[in-house]
């Protein structure tokens, strides 16, 4: 019997840990998504619209930092078209 005992204790255990993580990962959102807001205010971003803000960040979120900022501000292909014949 004291081998049920332990597992019974063992899931007890695991669930109070499960949510202790689930309670801090909650924490860390908020905080995460107070920085994020932060960075936002200020930058023109706050004009948009809910459902565009979104889709414009999971469409920057899926091309990944330096490709989107390449083309956001066309750098790349600036510096390539502006190379000079056989620099490329």
């Amino acid at each position: 019997m004291p081998r049920n005992r332990s597992a019974i204790a063992a899931l007890q255990k695991l669930e109070a840990d499960r949510e202790a993580l689930d309670a801090k990962q909650r924490g860390l959102e908020v905080q995460a998504a107070r920085e994020l807001g932060e960075i936002i205010l200020g930058s023109g971003l706050e004009s948009f619209s809910k459902k565009g803000l979104r889709k414009v960040a999971e469409e920057l979120g899926k091309l990944g930092e330096d490709a989107a900022i390449e083309k956001l501000t066309g750098r790349g292909a600036t510096r390539a078209s502006n190379a000079a014949p056989g620099t490329q």
